[in-house]
């Protein structure tokens, strides 16, 4: 039997697109809270949909631009606990959707807004994506090469990190506020105030030691040999991370370079052992190093493709690499829940439903009779 999970009872009724939004529903969604996705029309990027972060949810077509569409929002509203809209600001209050016309109805209703911007401030009207919230908050400068152009990461951090998992927590918060108020309450996430945030420890390090924040070249990124990249013989690459002192230790040892131990952080040392390093590590496969580094405790990783990664026996045993059956009925493989809780555990129970699957079925749970849901159908309502 499949155990509740954590969020069991709690109602989300999701009207983001793209990314953002959608990725913190799932979270809830994969904890067990009934997700309903709500759009009038598959939204398709020119990178296509991103169908993946639609599992263990509901799907309905509605146009809130249509009277009767609003108020069969308004009926699911009503009963709902939670709102997530990824809209620029000011466009659930033009379709008379938005956190205000909602509580009146609902004072215990939870409301979250993603936005690029946010709902406040300059840039609240600006249109942006993933690599721009980035860029203004100081993210972006920080990947890339020393002395060369900024490179865009090959995943969307400012979109997850910075909006997808802030929005997950404060509606997490929110619920928590709820159980002691009796009242639900607006949150408004900008993806570039998350992104900004990120750089807590950059900047705790800047203001320690003085030294400026450069591109490849700061104290966790590329200026010391202890927190370095280093090509193999087959043109692969691993990471050391050796930061504290007796991991570091451990990999001079290994090399049988004792005279470095102490020059860890040695400015007028650091180009020479990082040289050292190249030329050692640029002498075997990857595959080698892996077997003669292992359980070394030296702080250390192989750069490992997406490929490779998903066939880790590691991510197999912590079921972060599941098999699910698609709605074709093929077997396809998916990422897991990274939440581990002990009795509530979170769990991807189903796949992502086809656009409007659930139509149907959620109008006649509000008492919809066949003929209007005909009629809705006819007049694009749904």
């Amino acid at each position: 039997m499949t155990k509740k999970g954590a969020l069991t009872g709690i109602t989300v009724l999701d009207l983001s697109r793209l990314l953002p939004g959608p990725f913190c529903s799932m979270i809830l969604a994969d904890h067990g809270a009934r997700v309903i996705a709500i759009e009038d029309k598959r939204f398709v990027s020119e990178a296509g949909a991103n169908t993946t972060v639609y599992r263990n949810k509901e799907h309905m077509t509605l146009n809130l631009k249509t009277k009767p569409g609003r108020d069969i929002f308004f009926s699911m509203a009503e009963k709902a606990d939670i709102i997530l809209e990824g809209f620029r600001p000011g466009v659930t209050k033009r379709l008379g959707v938005d956190y205000d016309s909602i509580a009146a109805v609902n004072p215990g209703i939870i409301y979250c807004s993603i936005s690029g911007y946010g709902q406040t401030g300059p840039y609240r009207n600006e249109a942006g994506h993933d690599v721009n919230y980035l860029s203004v908050s100081g993210v972006l400068d920080l990947f890339g090469e020393k002395d060369r152009p900024p490179s865009i990461p090959g995943i969307q951090i400012a979109d997850m990190a910075g909006g997808g998992m802030n929005a997950a927590i404060g509606i997490l918060m929110a619920l928590y506020s709820r159980e002691q108020t009796g009242r639900g309450q607006y949150i408004d996430i900008s993806m570039t105030d998350g992104s900004l945030s990120l750089l807590s420890l950059v900047l705790s390090l800047k203001q320690f030691t003085g030294m400026p924040v450069n591109r490849a070249d700061s104290f966790l990124s590329h200026r010391y040999a202890c927190y370095n990249t280093y090509e193999t013989a087959d043109n692969r690459y691993l990471s050391i991370g050796a930061v504290e002192s007796r991991f570091w230790k451990n990999l001079c040892e290994y090399f049988e370079v004792p005279e470095y131990i102490a020059l860890q952080y040695d400015d007028l040392k650091r180009q020479e052992i990082i040289d050292f390093l190249r030329d050692k590590f640029k002498q075997k496969t990857l595959a080698v190093w892996e077997a003669e580094l292992d359980g070394r405790d030296i702080c250390w990783g192989p750069v490992k493709s997406l490929d490779e990664a998903m066939e880790n026996p590691l991510f197999k045993e912590r079921e972060m690499v599941v098999n699910l059956k698609s709605t074709s009925g093929e077997e396809i493989k998916v990422l897991g829940v990274p939440v581990k809780l002990s009795d509530t555990p979170g769990a991807v129970r189903t796949p992502p439903p086809e656009f409007g699957e659930n139509t149907v079925d959620i109008l006649k749970e509000l008492g919809v009779s066949d003929k209007r849901i005909k009629e809705f159908s006819e007049n694009g309502v749904i």
